[in-house]
C-alpha cells in the first residue's frame, strides 16, 4: 500500500508549461487506493445547474441530470466517511446555526452552502479487508494495464493486456471492462490502444484527451467586515455526527444564468503567505517549513513565488519570534487535531483578529478543445507512451470570476456590513498563480449523445465499444465549482448499478452496439 518510487515513475511525462500545470507524476499516486492517499477530503455534490446546457458556457450540458445522480450521492457520502448527504447549513448544523456573516442577507449571494470533509479516507487502507474477503473480487497489485485489445471489427474488447515491473506479462478476458484509472491515465490508455483503432479507442473524431479541465482558483482581494469578530464564521464547524464542515459564498443559480457566469464559490481566507507584511507567526512558520511539506501542499505555501529575498526570510523569522503565543497554540492544535487524530482537522485556519480576509476562489473552467492531453514520443519502463499535458484556460474563465467578484462586491456594499476590494489588473495573475492547482483531472473522455463531441454515452459506455466503460471524472462534460471526488464516486455507483442490471439479464450482456447506445 506504500508508495513505490519505481511504480510511481510510470506516471512521469511532460507538460507544455510547468507554471500552468505540474508534472503528470504529481498530484497522482500509482498504488493501492490511488490518489486518495494524498486526498484532502473535501466533499460536495455538483449543483443541478452544472448538468444543464447553458448558452454562456460553451460545450456544456450532460446527457444525465442531477436527479439521475441524486440516489447515489448518499452512498458516496457514506463511502467517503463524510457523514450525511446534507449540504445546507440549516439542515446539517441545525436551525440555530449562526450565519456566515451576521447582518449579511442577499438574494443574489448564497451563504448557507457547505462543504463536508472526509477523514480523509485512504480508500485502499479503509476497504482492503472488505475487498480481500469479497468472494467475487480479486485484487492484483503491481499489475499495470498497458493496452486494451479490441475484436477485429473494433466494437468489443477482446483482452486487456497487463505487465509488471518485474517483466511478467499476461492478458485477461472480461465480459465487461471498466476503466477506473483517473482523468489523465484514461486518455493515455485509450490513445495508446491503437492496434485496431489506429487513432486510439473511442477517438474517431479526435475527442479523447481534449476538453481537459481542472479549476480556476486563487486568493483574491480584501474583504473587510464590520462589527465584532464573533459575527463571522470563517473556519470549520462540527456537524452533530462529528464531521468538519465549512461555509462558502456563491452567486445564486438565477443570477448566474442572468449574468452569464460560470459556477464558482468563495471561501473566507487569510492573506498571502509569502508576504511577511501579514506579521503572522503561523503563516511565516508555514512558509519557512514549506519544503518539508508534500509537493501538493508545499506548492500552495510557496504561493507560486520562487523569488523570496534574504530580507523576506528575516522578516518571516521575526514574525515567528514575535508571535509565540499564537504559533505555539497552532502547533499544539495541529498536533492534537491533525497529526494524531483519526479524523483530521482539514486545513490551516487562523484566529480571526481583524475581520479582514482574502477570498479563496474556486471556479468552473469552460471546456475547450485546445486544452488537452496527448501521447509524447517518450515511453515508460513498460513501453507505454508517456503523456504530454497542455492544460489551457481561456479569457472567459477569468472574466467569469471577475463577474462573480463584482456581484459579491455589490452585495457586500449594499448590506452595509462589509466591503470587498480587489485589483482588477492583477486578477488573472492571482487566479493562475498555482496553475491547474489541486489535481482535478476532468473531461478527457467526456460524456454526451453525439459521438463527434464525446467519448462515452449516458451509461459511461464508450460509444464505439459496447462492453467498455469508463468510471471517473474523465467523463465529466463540465467541471462545476466542486471538487470532483464525491460526484465521481456517485457516478461510479450508478455505473455499477447499470452493469449489475445488464449481468442479471443475459440478453443484455450479449447485446450489440445499438442496444447499448
Amino acid at each position: 500500500m506504500k508508495e513505490d518510487s519505481t511504480t510511481q515513475r510510470l506516471y512521469e511525462g511532460e507538460v507544455a508549461d510547468e507554471k500552468l500545470h505540474s508534472p503528470p507524476d504529481k498530484y497522482r499516486q500509482r498504488r493501492f487506493g490511488g490518489s486518495s492517499a494524498i486526498w484532502g477530503g473535501r466533499c460536495m455534490p455538483f449543483d443541478p445547474l452544472d448538468f444543464e446546457t447553458r448558452s454562456h458556457v460553451p460545450h456544456s450540458g450532460w446527457p444525465i441530470c442531477y436527479e439521475d445522480l441524486l440516489p447515489y450521492y448518499p452512498r458516496a457520502n457514506e463511502l467517503s466517511e463524510a457523514g450525511r448527504f446534507s449540504y445546507s447549513a440549516e439542515d446539517a448544523l441545525g436551525a440555530d446555526a449562526l450565519p456566515l456573516i451576521r447582518g449579511f442577507d442577499s438574494h443574489r449571494i448564497l451563504t448557507n452552502g457547505l462543504e463536508r470533509f472526509s477523514c480523509p479516507t485512504h480508500f485502499g487502507s479503509r476497504y482492503a479487508k472488505q475487498l480481500r474477503l469479497a468472494p467475487h473480487v480479486k485484487v492484483l497489485l503491481g499489475a499495470n494495464c498497458t493496452g486494451i485489445r479490441l475484436q477485429p471489427q473494433g466494437h468489443a474488447v477482446r483482452t486487456v493486456e497487463v505487465a509488471t515491473i518485474a517483466g511478467n506479462r499476461f492478458s485477461a478476458t472480461c465480459q465487461f471492462t471498466v476503466m477506473a484509472v483517473g482523468g489523465l491515465e484514461t486518455a493515455r490508455l485509450l490513445l495508446a490502444s491503437r492496434d485496431v483503432a489506429l487513432e486510439g479507442i473511442g477517438n474517431f473524431h479526435d475527442v479523447v484527451g481534449r476538453y481537459y479541465m481542472c479549476h480556476i482558483a486563487g486568493n483574491v482581494g480584501q474583504l473587510t467586515i464590520q462589527g465584532p469578530t464573533k459575527n463571522v464564521r470563517h473556519g470549520y464547524e462540527l456537524a452533530p455526527e462529528g464531521i468538519y464542515c465549512r461555509r462558502r459564498l456563491a452567486v445564486s443559480p438565477a443570477e448566474q444564468r442572468r449574468l452569464g457566469l460560470a459556477n464558482a464559490v468563495a471561501r473566507l481566507h487569510f492573506p498571502r503567505i509569502t508576504d511577511p507584511v501579514h506579521r503572522n507567526g503561523v503563516l511565516s512558520g508555514l512558509f519557512l517549513a514549506r519544503r518539508l511539506i508534500s509537493y501538493e501542499y508545499g506548492k500552495r505555501l510557496n504561493d507560486g513565488n520562487n523569488a523570496t529575498t534574504t530580507t523576506d526570510y528575516a522578516r518571516h523569522l521575526l514574525n515567528v519570534a514575535t508571535d509565540p503565543i499564537d504559533t505555539t497554540a497552532f502547533l499544539m492544535h495541529w498536533l492534537s487535531h491533525r497529526s494524531l487524530a483519526d479524523r483530521k482537522f482539514p486545513s490551516v485556519i487562523l484566529r480571526n483578529r481583524t475581520n479582514r480576509f482574502s477570498l479563496e476562489m474556486h471556479g468552473e473552467q469552460t471546456p475547450q478543445a485546445r486544452s488537452r492531453v496527448m501521447l509524447s514520443n517518450k515511453v515508460d519502463a513498460l513501453g507505454m507512451p508517456q503523456l504530454h499535458v497542455d492544460w489551457q484556460y481561456s479569457p472567459a474563465d477569468i472574466d467569469s470570476i471577475r463577474g462573480t467578484l463584482e456581484v459579491l462586491s455589490q452585495e457586500f456594499a449594499a448590506s452595509g456590513v462589509a466591503q470587498f476590494e480587489y485589483d482588477a489588473e492583477t486578477l488573472e495573475e492571482d487566479l493562475t498563480r498555482f496553475g491547474a492547482y489541486g489535481g482535478h483531472h476532468i473531461g478527457t473522455a467526456r460524456m454526451g449523445t453525439d459521438e463527434r463531441t464525446s467519448v462515452v454515452n449516458a451509461q459511461c459506455q464508450v460509444h464505439s465499444v459496447h462492453n467498455l466503460f469508463i468510471a471517473g471524472s474523465a467523463v465529466f462534460p463540465t467541471s462545476s465549482q466542486a471538487n470532483p471526488t464525491l460526484t465521481l464516486i456517485a457516478l461510479s455507483l450508478r455505473l455499477a448499478h447499470i452493469l449489475a442490471q445488464k449481468l442479471s439479464r443475459p440478453h443484455l450482456a450479449t447485446a450489440n452496439k445499438e442496444e447499448f447506445a
